[in-house]
Protein backbone atom coordinates (compact mmCIF):
# COMPACT_ATOMS: atom_id res chain seq x y z
CA UNK A 1 0.00 0.00 0.00
CA UNK A 2 1.52 3.08 -0.61
CA UNK A 3 2.56 6.09 1.78
CA UNK A 4 0.24 8.17 1.28
CA UNK A 5 -2.95 5.50 1.71
CA UNK A 6 -1.34 4.71 4.39
CA UNK A 7 -1.26 8.34 6.21
CA UNK A 8 -4.72 9.28 5.12
CA UNK A 9 -6.64 5.59 7.11
CA UNK A 10 -4.15 6.35 9.61
CA UNK A 11 -5.55 10.01 10.61
CA UNK A 12 -9.33 8.95 8.68
CA UNK A 13 -10.38 9.59 12.20
CA UNK A 14 -8.69 12.96 13.22
CA UNK A 15 -11.14 15.85 13.60
CA UNK A 16 -10.26 19.47 14.24
CA UNK A 17 -9.77 20.66 17.66
CA UNK A 18 -12.60 21.15 19.75
CA UNK A 19 -12.87 22.44 23.36
CA UNK A 20 -14.84 20.76 25.94
CA UNK A 21 -14.52 18.65 28.44
CA UNK A 22 -13.32 15.39 29.36
CA UNK A 23 -15.67 13.18 30.65
CA UNK A 24 -13.99 11.59 33.76
CA UNK A 25 -16.12 8.72 34.98
CA UNK A 26 -15.22 5.28 33.94
CA UNK A 27 -18.48 4.02 33.29
CA UNK A 28 -19.49 2.30 29.86
CA UNK A 29 -23.13 4.79 30.28
CA UNK A 30 -21.41 8.06 29.49
CA UNK A 31 -21.40 7.00 25.23
CA UNK A 32 -24.30 4.44 25.57
CA UNK A 33 -26.95 7.60 26.79
CA UNK A 34 -27.46 10.01 23.92
CA UNK A 35 -28.37 12.43 27.17
CA UNK A 36 -24.38 12.99 28.43
CA UNK A 37 -23.33 12.96 25.23
CA UNK A 38 -25.38 16.25 24.29
CA UNK A 39 -23.29 18.14 26.39
CA UNK A 40 -20.73 18.81 23.98
CA UNK A 41 -20.52 18.41 19.77
CA UNK A 42 -17.34 16.12 20.66
CA UNK A 43 -19.28 13.41 22.03
CA UNK A 44 -22.85 14.17 20.50
CA UNK A 45 -20.66 13.95 16.80
CA UNK A 46 -18.36 11.46 17.52
CA UNK A 47 -18.51 8.03 14.97
CA UNK A 48 -17.52 6.05 17.99
CA UNK A 49 -19.83 7.26 20.63
CA UNK A 50 -22.56 6.53 18.11
CA UNK A 51 -21.53 3.28 17.07
CA UNK A 52 -21.23 2.69 21.00
CA UNK A 53 -25.19 3.81 21.44
CA UNK A 54 -26.22 1.67 18.52
CA UNK A 55 -26.80 4.13 16.00
CA UNK A 56 -24.03 3.55 13.92
CA UNK A 57 -23.32 -0.10 12.72
CA UNK A 58 -19.84 -1.71 13.04
CA UNK A 59 -18.16 -5.25 12.92
CA UNK A 60 -18.14 -5.76 16.62
CA UNK A 61 -15.46 -8.43 17.50
CA UNK A 62 -15.14 -7.94 21.89
CA UNK A 63 -17.36 -6.31 23.82
CA UNK A 64 -17.43 -5.27 27.65
CA UNK A 65 -18.42 -2.86 30.48
CA UNK A 66 -15.19 -0.86 29.66
CA UNK A 67 -14.33 -0.76 25.74
CA UNK A 68 -15.10 -2.28 22.42
CA UNK A 69 -13.04 -4.12 19.99
CA UNK A 70 -14.48 -3.10 16.04
CA UNK A 71 -13.04 -3.67 12.34
CA UNK A 72 -11.87 -0.71 11.13
CA UNK A 73 -14.05 0.27 8.33
CA UNK A 74 -11.17 2.08 6.60
CA UNK A 75 -8.20 -0.95 7.14
CA UNK A 76 -4.25 -0.63 6.60
CA UNK A 77 -4.25 -3.81 7.04
CA UNK A 78 -7.10 -6.93 6.51
CA UNK A 79 -7.72 -7.27 10.00
CA UNK A 80 -6.98 -3.83 11.24
CA UNK A 81 -9.02 -3.89 14.42
CA UNK A 82 -9.83 -1.11 17.03
CA UNK A 83 -10.34 -0.68 20.71
CA UNK A 84 -12.51 2.05 21.81
CA UNK A 85 -13.53 3.18 25.47
CA UNK A 86 -17.04 3.42 25.98
CA UNK A 87 -16.71 6.81 27.54
CA UNK A 88 -15.08 9.31 25.03
CA UNK A 89 -11.82 10.52 26.16
CA UNK A 90 -10.43 13.29 23.92
CA UNK A 91 -6.35 12.20 25.43
CA UNK A 92 -4.63 9.79 27.32
CA UNK A 93 -4.33 12.40 29.97
CA UNK A 94 -7.99 12.31 30.41
CA UNK A 95 -8.84 8.68 30.86
CA UNK A 96 -8.49 6.88 33.67
CA UNK A 97 -5.57 4.42 34.66
CA UNK A 98 -8.42 1.84 34.93
CA UNK A 99 -9.63 2.46 31.63
CA UNK A 100 -6.51 2.39 30.07
CA UNK A 101 -5.43 -0.53 31.94
CA UNK A 102 -8.61 -2.43 30.59
CA UNK A 103 -7.77 -1.71 27.07
CA UNK A 104 -3.77 -2.55 27.23
CA UNK A 105 -5.16 -6.17 29.00
CA UNK A 106 -7.29 -6.73 25.66
CA UNK A 107 -4.13 -6.16 22.73
CA UNK A 108 -2.66 -9.50 23.54
CA UNK A 109 -5.89 -11.11 23.31
CA UNK A 110 -7.46 -8.94 20.46
CA UNK A 111 -4.58 -8.82 18.38
CA UNK A 112 -3.24 -12.29 18.64
CA UNK A 113 -6.44 -13.52 17.76
CA UNK A 114 -6.66 -11.00 14.36
CA UNK A 115 -2.69 -12.62 14.00
CA UNK A 116 -4.37 -16.32 13.94
CA UNK A 117 -7.28 -15.49 11.78
CA UNK A 118 -5.11 -12.98 9.06
CA UNK A 119 -2.35 -15.86 9.25
CA UNK A 120 -0.13 -13.28 10.11
CA UNK A 121 2.82 -13.63 12.41
CA UNK A 122 2.88 -10.37 13.91
CA UNK A 123 0.97 -6.78 14.34
CA UNK A 124 1.78 -2.93 15.13
CA UNK A 125 0.05 -1.34 17.62
CA UNK A 126 -0.88 2.58 17.33
CA UNK A 127 -2.54 4.97 19.90
CA UNK A 128 -4.59 7.85 18.50
CA UNK A 129 -4.21 10.60 21.44
CA UNK A 130 -4.87 14.31 22.01
CA UNK A 131 -7.67 16.73 20.75
CA UNK A 132 -6.71 16.58 16.81
CA UNK A 133 -7.66 12.44 17.18
CA UNK A 134 -11.17 13.33 18.80
CA UNK A 135 -10.84 10.25 20.73
CA UNK A 136 -9.11 8.05 22.59
CA UNK A 137 -8.32 4.06 20.53
CA UNK A 138 -5.82 1.68 20.45
CA UNK A 139 -5.16 0.41 16.57
CA UNK A 140 -4.13 -3.37 15.77
CA UNK A 141 -2.60 -3.83 12.72
CA UNK A 142 -1.60 -7.00 11.80
CA UNK A 143 1.65 -7.10 9.83
CA UNK A 144 2.10 -9.25 6.77
CA UNK A 145 5.69 -10.52 5.55
CA UNK A 146 7.69 -7.64 3.37
CA UNK A 147 7.96 -8.74 0.09
CA UNK A 148 10.96 -6.84 -1.48
CA UNK A 149 10.20 -6.92 -5.25
CA UNK A 150 11.81 -4.93 -8.20
CA UNK A 151 8.89 -1.95 -7.31
CA UNK A 152 10.57 -1.80 -3.61
CA UNK A 153 14.15 -1.56 -4.84
CA UNK A 154 13.16 0.98 -7.09
CA UNK A 155 11.57 3.27 -4.40
CA UNK A 156 14.45 2.56 -2.26
CA UNK A 157 16.86 4.03 -5.38
CA UNK A 158 14.47 7.26 -5.71
CA UNK A 159 14.05 7.66 -1.36
CA UNK A 160 17.87 7.63 -1.55
CA UNK A 161 18.44 9.59 -4.58
CA UNK A 162 16.30 11.83 -2.70
CA UNK A 163 18.20 11.65 0.79
CA UNK A 164 21.42 12.78 -1.39
CA UNK A 165 19.82 15.53 -2.74
CA UNK A 166 18.80 17.00 0.58
CA UNK A 167 22.49 15.83 1.55
CA UNK A 168 24.15 18.14 -0.42
CA UNK A 169 21.83 20.95 -0.08
CA UNK A 170 22.44 21.11 4.18
CA UNK A 171 25.74 21.11 6.36
CA UNK A 172 25.28 17.70 8.23
CA UNK A 173 29.20 18.41 9.17
CA UNK A 174 30.16 16.62 12.39
CA UNK A 175 26.96 14.47 12.29
CA UNK A 176 28.75 11.30 11.35
CA UNK A 177 25.65 10.13 8.73
CA UNK A 178 26.83 7.79 5.86
CA UNK A 179 23.91 7.67 3.34
CA UNK A 180 23.65 4.07 1.76
CA UNK A 181 24.08 3.55 -1.59
CA UNK A 182 23.65 0.32 -4.35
Amino acid sequence: MEARRRLALLSSHLRPTTTGSPTSSVSASNCASASVCEKGNQERDCVFCRIIRGESPALKLYEDDVCLCILDTNPVSRGHSLIIPKSHFPCLQATPPPVIGAMCSKVPFISNAVVKATGCDSYNLLVNNGAAAGQVIFHSLPRHPLKLDHETSQLADRIRKELLFFNSSKDDEGQGSTLLTN
